[in-house]
């Protein structure tokens, strides 16, 4: 719906019907189910479905790799695949992580998030010790921030106090926005809908951050094989 597309339970093939087809074990033509944004990126969609698939995947034969085989049928045609997840640590997020290469963590500068956050370090270790080895975390980005309340400048500070020494917290710090509501409400990105404003650069300098990580790594890759 953030995207443009106001009416996803009327969509017959969405994540949720393709990740049932690799359950039961049929052909996955993920191709079919993607959709073209007019914005330039592919989106493939879930609707209310989604939330029914988590009970069905408890008992699915390699239940932590059927996101991944969807993504696997199509990884080669794109040079990134990003991946939103539910605030949640149901079986759906640890499809995520086990499918994932590098996991950004958004936290808002609230308790309750904050304390979420060391729960979900717990899921992704332990998703790396047991499921998927190459998992890494590029850092902890802040969302939803108001920089000018106190509480916002606690929470950012206690989080980089816990967790800087060992996760980079991004220096981008996504700004608490009515436009950004207003975006999605519209269907479109940030960058569409209000190009020049706070949000949208925030986002711009968050993205910058990634690409010099990504840089980073595919060096670091690339030395490590000529080793």
């Amino acid at each position: 719906m953030s995207l443009g597309y106001g009416r996803p339970d009327d969509l017959s093939d969405t994540l949720s019907s393709i990740m049932q087809d690799v359950i039961d074990d049929k052909p996955a033509n993920v191709q079919k189910a993607i959709l073209h944004h007019n914005e330039g990126v592919d989106l493939l969609p879930s609707n209310i479905e989604l939330s029914g698939l988590e009970v069905r995947l408890i008992n699915a034969i390699s239940r932590e790799s059927v996101l991944k085989t969807c993504i696997n049928e199509v990884k080669k045609n794109y040079d990134t695949v990003l991946i939103d997840c539910m605030p949640s640590l149901g079986m759906l997020t640890i499809n995520a992580l086990a499918a994932a290469d590098s996991v950004v963590i958004p936290t808002q500068p609230h308790y309750l998030s904050a304390k979420g956050l060391e729960l979900l370090l717990r899921s992704v270790s332990k998703v790396k010790r047991q499921i998927n080895p190459h998992l890494r975390i590029d850092g902890i980005l802040m969302t939803m921030v108001m920089p000018r309340t106190n509480i916002s400048k606690e929470i950012t500070a206690t989080v980089k106090s816990a967790y800087g020494q060992r996760i980079k917290v991004f220096d981008a710090q996504i700004p608490h926005s009515i436009r950004a509501v207003e975006a999605t409400a519209e269907g479109k990105s940030i960058f569409a809908y209000d190009k020049g404003g706070k949000v949208a650069a925030a986002y711009e300098q968050f993205a910058k951050e990634v690409a010099e990580i990504g840089e980073k790594q595919r060096k670091q890759n690339r030395a490590d094989r000529i080793r």
